[in-house]
């Protein structure tokens, strides 16, 4: 189950990058493993650390609110150890921590690759026999692709791509200071070239520089049989593009089932009703009834009575994980006729004097 991230650092859904700074701090203060002896401490740390790494990055929170992504499944998200630069709690500055890890340039790491690209979602609305058989549908995806005038670069040409001058390539500025405990050391993402180390001398003109253009995407998707309500398909690289070139992200195609005019789907199986003259359910005999491929015969054997449901094996919903099929169960009501010819009402009439007769002679029998 996904980490409510919101919840561990006690802010709305709401919170401003600003709200989620404050929070990270207060309780960096209070679970740190040096100022918070408890042993729970260390994992309490651990836990706001990455709750703060997801909430406070514009795309990796985006992710985590759509789809509940936890920081495990961000690519590229690395763990954050304080033994790293701090020697004493007392030369430990949150403010610049924060700027330091959430700007990307903290520790052993240096220059920021371009971002993947995000994920999208399709919702598509199938019918129950495209559910059973499975079908392929045609969709339309407005989204960012990649820029075919400079293959995503950004820039005119590769020439115009040069080393950062004001990072001299690395994608970080260090700081460092003198503490009375020792020297604290800080890396920021360079602002120039947002930590890629590169800079774009002249941007393209068709992409401004972004190496992206939203333009829609026609798709052909495959609906497997089987599927059901709330099916999720992933179609890996059919998400928005990356940054500068990055690998895109991925598609999830969410299906839902109409609902049907004739059947009720219960798991891989499908019910209906069907009516069954009087005669019939009296004396036995056949009648037709509706199935996902078609009609077909079902025995009535004398004497049904109402609301007796029978199950035709194998013609219900295929398995979508694995082979067979459902069943299709079918519930039979009796139809009583609403006029009866004179000769009708006679025959009935002597059908229950013989009933009462024959109840009566075993009466007397018992």
């Amino acid at each position: 189950m996904a980490k409510d991230y919101y919840k561990i650092l006690g802010v709305d859904k709401t919170a401003t990058k600003e709200e989620i700074k404050k929070a990270y701090k207060n309780l960096a203060k209070q679970y740190h493993p040096d100022l918070n002896k408890d042993s729970s401490s260390a994992e309490k740390f651990k836990e706001i650390n990455e709750a703060a790494a997801v909430l406070a990055d514009d795309q990796k929170r985006e992710q985590y609110d759509r789809f509940g992504t936890t920081a495990e499944q961000f690519r590229g998200f690395e763990g954050f150890d304080f033994s790293d630069f701090m020697s004493d709690i007392g030369g430990f500055d949150f403010d610049q921590v924060f700027e330091s890890f959430f700007g990307g340039g903290f520790g052993r790491r240096r220059r920021r690759g371009p971002s993947r690209g995000s994920d999208l979602r399709y919702d598509i609305e199938i019918t129950l026999e495209e559910a059973a058989k499975g079908a392929a549908k045609q969709i339309s995806i407005p989204k960012l692709m990649k820029c075919e005038k400079c293959n995503g670069r950004g820039a005119e040409s590769e020439k115009d791509i040069v080393s950062c001058p004001d990072c001299s390539g690395s994608g970080v500025h260090r700081r460092e200071q003198r503490t009375p405990f020792g020297i604290f050391a800080t890396q920021t993402t360079c602002r120039k070239c947002r930590g890629q180390g590169t800079y774009i001398k002249k941007e393209c003109a068709n992409c401004d520089g972004t190496g992206v253009v939203r333009k829609t995407r026609k798709l052909e998707i495959k609906i497997p049989a089987g599927a059901e309500e709330e099916t999720n398909l992933r179609i890996a690289g059919e998400g928005e593009a990356g940054e500068k070139g990055a690998e895109p992200g991925d598609l999830y195609i969410i299906i839902h089932v109409k609902q049907h005019g004739i059947f009720e789907r219960h798991g891989d199986d499908i019910y209906t009703k069907a009516n069954v003259p009087f005669a019939i359910a009296v004396l036995g005999g056949e009648i037709e009834v509706p199935t996902l491929d078609g009609k077909a015969k079902l025995k009535i054997p004398p004497g049904t009575q109402s609301n007796t449901v029978f199950r035709m094996k194998g013609k219900g919903i295929p398995y979508l994980h694995g082979s067979g099929q459902g069943d299709e169960l079918i519930e039979v009501v009796i139809e009583v006729p609403e006029k009866l010819s004179k000769r009708q009402k006679e025959l009935l009439k002597e059908f229950e004097k013989e009933s009462e007769h024959k109840k009566g002679f075993f009466g007397r029998i018992f």
